[in-house]
């Protein structure tokens, strides 16, 4: 990576505005392109929302009540033939729990072209309305609206949700929304909003680990009742079959990673990065433990500090991408308020001695997806080690908040 002081004393707002809208314009061109063919199918071959193909499924077999369907490849492999023109030979692994097949229910009643345009729709308006409301709380970045604006138009996470058609964006919005519940001190409502995640549970993870070691007994209770909700509403609708084909799914897992993760070089967590880059299996997976327990320490050690929510979510938001077990470039879209709440800290702090470096990381980490293809030859995912880099630097940022609290009351 670059030398982050050298790189930080070169980026300006103007800068910023000039590279985002370059990014912005080649990006969204490339996917204009790309859709603007005849029919169904994209210029490279693929169906257009690609991934949402598995969510239309899923929503198709909710509409027939056909639980027993939702982990079988063939049968939906099959249905994707009858309801999808030029659909057939896709087959996906399903791993989604029960209850998101009659979230996508109703778009499932609407023909595939329809669905997948609304549901890109609503993907937008949430991830622009929850870079919004973050951007509201950001008193330094006020002045800079149209520099957010485009950075967050051309951010690679934002293209590959919209390109791939993903439910990234309803993380987002629980993310966000768990951020609101706790600036207000509603511990309950944020534990709602981390249930929520029970859909994309590798994303709820970290924040469990976190506040069951802070003993924040309301919360956990609150996400506890949000996820059981959701599986209830399952059982309900389904009966327990499909939940009992679900946790085998998930138990059998690890031998189908190939199916799950066909780009491993668009995946950017620590146990990615480890099974890149080392050959044996026990050795990346005893890797992957070591490196996660260490980040998620240290974001402990983080949240028991005198630092701001907005600074000790940031640092939450960073390591539940960095210890997800599956996280892929479009769930990437989770840190965009990071961006933002650790932006709004480096324009207040100018001259503290963390700020080039952090500015330099957060700078790396937004652009670093673009290259992650490189990963396939070099097996080294760079993301990785910038966001390990920027909780390092926070932790740094925690051990010396205390004795600034400190000067600051003499």
């Amino acid at each position: 990576m670059a030398n982050p002081l050298n790189l930080a004393s070169w980026l300006t707002a103007k800068r910023l505005r000039a590279q985002g809208l370059v990014l912005a314009l080649c990006s969204w061109s490339i996917y204009v392109w790309d859709i603007s063919g005849p029919g169904l199918r994209d210029r490279y071959g693929l169906l257009k929302g690609t991934d949402f193909v598995h969510l239309y499924t899923l929503g198709s077999l909710a509409l027939t009540h056909r639980g027993s369907d939702l982990y079988d490849m063939p049968s939906q492999a099959a249905l994707v033939h009858e309801r999808i023109p030029g659909g057939a030979d896709i087959v996906y692994l399903p791993v989604y729990p029960p209850q998101v097949s009659i979230f996508f229910a109703p778009l499932a009643r609407l023909s595939y072209d329809w669905a997948i345009f609304i549901w890109l729709t609503v993907s937008t308006v949430i991830y622009v309305y929850c870079c919004y409301a973050v951007w509201r709380v950001c008193p330094n970045l006020r002045d800079e609206k149209f520099t957010i604006f485009i950075l967050a138009a051309a951010y690679p996470a934002f293209f590959h949700l919209i390109l791939w058609g993903q439910t990234s964006a309803l993380a987002l919005a629980s993310f966000t929304l768990a951020y609101f519940a706790l600036r207000a001190e509603n511990h309950l409502l944020a534990g709602i909003a981390f249930g929520a995640l029970a859909f994309k549970p590798q994303l709820g993870l970290v924040a469990a680990i976190v506040f069951l070691a802070m003993r924040n007994w309301t919360l956990i209770a609150g996400a506890i009742l949000s996820a059981a909700a959701q599986f209830i509403v399952a059982w309900l609708y389904f009966g327990l079959d499909p939940l009992r084909q679900w946790f085998r799914m998930l138990q059998n897992l690890p031998s189908a990673l190939a199916l799950l993760e066909p780009r491993p070089y668009q995946t950017h967590s620590l146990l990615a990065f480890w099974s890149m880059l080392v050959p044996s299996p026990t050795v990346w997976l005893v890797l992957y433990i070591v490196s996660a327990a260490f980040v998620l320490a240290l974001l402990i050690l983080c949240w028991r500090s005198q630092l701001s929510l907005a600074i000790r979510y940031s640092a939450l938001l960073v390591v539940t991408v960095l210890v997800a077990p599956h996280l892929t470039v479009y769930d990437l879209v989770i840190l965009a308020p990071a961006f933002l709440l650790l932006g709004d800290w480096v324009v207040a702090h100018r001259h503290h001695h963390l700020t080039l470096r952090l500015a330099a990381l957060l700078y790396l980490v937004y652009l670093l997806p673009l290259v992650a293809p490189a990963a396939r030859w070099t097996h080294l995912q760079l993301s990785v080690l910038a966001m390990s880099a920027i909780i390092w630097t926070l932790w740094q940022l925690a051990k010396t908040s205390v004795p600034e609290l400190r000067k600051r009351a003499r």
